[in-house]
């Protein structure tokens, strides 16, 4: 089998690395010419970290990034509301991990790159695709402008919010919703922790809400805030240090703090009608988006590129057939649409259109944050949530001998 991998960011790179190391051929495709450096996702939730563990890289992302503490949600001021409380030393094997999204891509690039069966080109850009019942092919223009045409069994595309692999598909639908609303990701040097302030916070104000959590161990800081819609990327960079002053602890000015990088960007829940065409596959953003509120875009992509290896390794292997992709769609959608598109609703809302006096009272879920804070047995079905999105795609395998793949997928 050959698989052609669409986007070389890291659900491509992990959904390829995956594959390699289970005896399947990747052709990794991207039209860039290294891996993406603009400040995105960092925390890695416990489904995903089963993902990077079957991947093999679980334990150089632990190495370089940081296992995170308690989880609190404030007024304006810092006063606390509710918190997630954890001790990174307890956390256990899935605990949640931090680590910026580019360094996490540079250690898959790394570790792909070291496979005979697996090869990423760079400079790539697929300007369109074409299947028959035999194969799927891409069709490539190089930044030298030459065009050629990658051929193979499957074709997944893992290539982001603006996929041309969906777009090839279905053109320029991609339904749901953009919300009203501008997100932008600053990283900066601030030592939040000084004021009081928890490994990872989420403010809730009308206009002022933001999510600041550490996100190395040098302390660098990820605070993504809320800003008018109608500004364009100078007008946000223009105000923001005046965001900074208003928002954070200290009131701090531009002298008072190092900003290493600024990322504006509309927020949006989104996803295609179907995650399979024949022999092209959706995944990750190029399948669905959500706000970055909790998390759920970067671990529901994991997720969704862990159980695709599955599937595919299935039919490598002879223990399913192609009824297999038909379940990777239709489960991953409803997880969608069930699990990651209502929770990551929620999540936003509630930091940007509660009132922070009522909402412990008003927000059913920071209800149930402050009741954990000394109830253990909540607290523990709360941990067991976390799980919600995932699903094993090796139950459907035809016999036992296949049923242990996921957990092999490591140590091939």
């Amino acid at each position: 089998m050959h698989v052609i991998v669409v986007g070389a960011g890291p659900s491509g790179l992990a959904l390829a690395l995956l594959l390699a190391k289970s005896g399947i051929k990747t052709t990794l495709l991207d039209a860039a010419s290294t891996i993406d450096d603009r400040p995105r996702a960092a925390h890695y939730g416990p489904s995903a970290i089963r993902v990077l563990r079957d991947a093999g890289v679980l334990d150089e992302v632990r190495r370089d990034g940081i296992i995170p503490g308690n989880m609190t949600w404030r007024k304006i001021d810092g006063t606390p509301i509710a918190s997630i409380l954890d001790d990174p030393l307890k956390r256990g094997p899935d605990g949640m991990t931090v680590l910026p999204l580019n360094f996490l891509g540079r250690l898959l690039l790394d570790h792909v790159e070291k496979l005979e069966n697996s090869t990423v080109k760079w400079n790539h850009k697929v300007v369109s695709i074409g299947q028959d019942e035999k194969s799927v092919w891409a069709n490539v223009r190089t930044t030298d402008g030459k065009e050629l045409q990658v051929t193979g069994d499957y074709l997944c595309g893992c290539d982001g919010a603006n996929s041309q692999v969906r777009k090839s598909l279905f053109g320029d639908s991609f339904p749901g919703k953009t919300w009203d609303a501008q997100i932008v990701a600053t990283n900066v040097y601030y030592d939040l922790k000084k004021f009081g302030f928890d490994d990872i916070n989420n403010i809730i104000h009308p206009t002022d809400y933001y999510m600041a959590a550490i996100i190395t161990q040098e302390g660098l800081w990820r605070v993504s805030y809320g800003e008018d819609a109608s500004f364009t990327p100078e007008q946000v960079k223009a105000n923001q240090p005046e965001k900074y002053r208003r928002m954070l602890p200290g009131n701090p000015q531009p002298g008072d703090y190092e900003l290493v990088s600024v990322g504006p960007y509309r927020i949006h829940q989104r996803c295609a009608e179907k995650f399979r065409v024949g022999r092209v596959l959706l995944a990750a953003d190029a399948a669905h988006l959500v706000n970055p509120f909790g998390g759920l875009g970067l671990t529901g992509g994991l997720v969704d590129v862990g159980g695709l290896a599955e599937c595919l390794v299935g039919l490598e292997r002879g223990v399913a057939d192609e009824g297999i992709l038909d379940r990777y769609c239709e489960v991953r959608r409803q997880k969608w649409r069930d699990v990651i598109d209502p929770i990551s609703s929620d999540n936003f809302r509630r930091v940007a259109h509660r009132n922070p006096e009522n909402a412990l009272v008003e927000d059913e879920f920071l209800g149930m944050v402050k009741k954990m804070e000394t109830d253990v047995q909540l607290k523990r079905e709360f941990d067991e949530s976390m799980y919600d999105v995932c699903h094993d795609f090796t139950q459907y395998y035809r016999d036992k001998e296949g049923s242990n793949v996921s957990n092999n997928m490591s140590k091939l």
